[in-house]
């Protein structure tokens, strides 16, 4: 199954055909997020949208939860010898930068994402996940926003991202209070997907969801991931020039013919990665 691998300190990077399975592999700290995996986490999820051979991400984790969310620990070093305030704020402001755009680049990547969840998915957990395209969980799973329980605003996309997967007054509900919301719950409102008896299923539910979508034309995935996510939060009209930009600039592609010729003789579609593009060899005169 896997043809390669990718193994760092906090994330373990398998192949299985066209799609990448991302792995949290901190199982002994509860997958807590430090340093190392949000600089990890980028620079995973660019290599991987940079890759036209994959074509849709697994997004799972190991061990008895999803994530604990931010180290604390680690948080906790960062406010060590504060001794010119402005000067710290000044470079807070730019490090919680780098942790969103960790998170953001799994939002930003080519590729759908399925998320698979099990276990707690806490504080920073909640952001990773809002941060996929899809999200499929075991029947033991609960969301906690916990970021109001220690004392600070979450910060890392949870408030922005939320109340577009499930109503506003629900998403406000969770974060204010920082209760738990289980699986069943969460898939009621829609965050869900689908729901899974444990993790085993709900990984091969997930990996379903992947292959499916790694079948489909890439510049019809690629394309539909770009519209959805430009469209959220703009006026109908601004999304709609950009799904016709889009449009006009790669309809021109081989994909709906490989769709025609198949239907016509009952195959499946074999497209060609997004990167290799077929030059034309001009006629002999």
């Amino acid at each position: 199954m896997e043809d390669s691998r990718l193994e760092g300190a906090r994330l373990v990077v398998t192949r299985d055909g066209q799609v990448a399975h991302v792995e949290l592999t901190r199982e002994s700290r509860l997958n807590a997020m430090d340093g190392v995996f949000f600089a990890e986490l980028a620079a995973t999820f660019h290599a991987l949208s940079d890759d036209s051979a994959v074509r849709a991400i697994l997004l799972s984790a190991r061990g008895r939860h999803f994530s604990a969310g931010l180290d604390l620990d680690w948080a906790a070093g960062q406010f060590a010898e504060v001794r010119d305030p402005g000067r710290f704020a000044e470079r807070q402001v730019r490090e919680i930068a780098v942790l969103q755009a960790a998170i953001e680049a799994v939002e930003a990547a080519r590729q759908p994402v399925v998320a698979v969840l099990h276990g707690g998915v806490i504080g920073g957990g909640v952001d990773l996940a809002c941060a996929c395209d899809l999200r499929v969980a075991s029947t033991d799973a609960w969301l906690q926003v916990a970021e109001i329980d220690v004392g600070i605003t979450a910060d890392l996309g949870t408030l922005q991202r939320l109340p577009h997967l499930i109503p506003g007054g629900i998403a406000r509900e969770l974060v204010l209070t920082g209760r738990r919301m289980a699986a069943d719950e969460a898939a009621r409102w829609g965050l869900i997907n689908q729901l899974a008896d444990d993790r085993d299923a709900a990984l091969a539910a997930g990996r379903a969801l992947a292959q499916t979508i790694a079948a489909k034309s890439p510049i019809a995935t690629v394309g539909t991931k770009r519209s959805l996510n430009h469209s959220r939060g703009r006026p109908v009209a601004d999304g709609l020039r950009e799904a016709a930009l889009w449009n006009a600039a790669t309809l021109a592609s081989d994909d709906m013919r490989v769709i025609t010729a198949a239907r016509a003789t009952g195959g499946v579609p074999a497209f060609r990665n997004l990167d290799r593009v077929r030059v034309e060899k001009p006629e002999a005169g």
